[in-house]
């Protein structure tokens, strides 16, 4: 009677735990799955307003057909890997993307007019707000993604992974290169100013030299605009 009890109370022990890591496995996954709705939502964002932008840009530099080509080229590549769903695709195609983005804002740098154009800037903002909440979004999930993962390699929860279909999520991965921010400074724009306000008075002249801009990742500075920051 006694080994009876024994057995038992093991056989509930084993299924209280069993109970237990199942549930935690769902509660992961969830988790993960949440946050990379969350990357779906801004990526598509993304996508919706490459081409009003391209379509600004191309208004001032029309020659400029290579660079709008290979933009358009590469949305086209990250909106396909997007359908698929798998972070492992959308990651290369979205990281090609930003490159793209990148030779976009270099050809908007030499056409400092562009300053002037309202739809411009507010895309640019639009889009530089976009790309830091891709950012926020993809480190949410890629540590969402590693705690599920390691949870699905540890003991007990490695022996109900495989027949309840818990498999491991691949992770969202920024290249290096792609995730410098592009700069528009719009340097003609900045010479006329200059040159309008004449030159430097004498107790201005006299005063410290003023320290070479830096390459701050806040808002942009009334001189310059910043371009939108690429993803990770």
């Amino acid at each position: 009677m006694a080994a009876l009890i024994v057995v038992i109370v093991i056989v509930v022990l084993l299924a209280f735990g069993l109970w237990v890591s199942f549930n935690g496995l769902v509660r992961k996954r969830n988790r993960t799955q949440e946050a990379w709705s969350e990357i779906d939502v801004e990526l598509k964002r993304r996508h919706d307003l490459i081409p009003n932008l391209v379509s600004t840009v191309q208004g001032y530099a029309a020659h400029e057909s290579g660079t709008f080509e290979a933009v358009t080229e590469a949305r086209a590549n990250a909106v396909s890997a997007g359908a698929t769903g798998d972070p492992s695709k959308i990651a290369p195609a979205e990281n090609a993307l930003s490159g793209a983005l990148r030779s976009l804002f270099a050809v908007a740098e030499n056409y400092p007019q562009l300053r002037a154009v309202e739809s411009f800037l507010q895309l640019q903002e639009t889009l530089t707000a976009t790309e830091d909440k891709i950012e926020f979004a993809r480190r949410y999930y890629n540590t969402s993604a590693r705690d599920y993962n390691i949870a699905l390699q540890t003991f007990p929860r490695n022996l109900i992974a495989g027949p309840f279909h818990f498999t491991a999520v691949a992770f969202f991965a920024a290249d290096e290169a792609d995730r410098a921010v592009p700069q528009v400074s719009f340097a003609g724009t900045d010479a006329a100013a200059a040159a309008a306000a004449g030159p430097p008075s004498a107790s201005a002249s006299a005063g410290p030299p003023s320290a070479a801009a830096g390459e701050p990742e806040g808002p942009p500075p009334a001189v310059a605009a910043e371009g939108p920051t690429p993803t990770s």
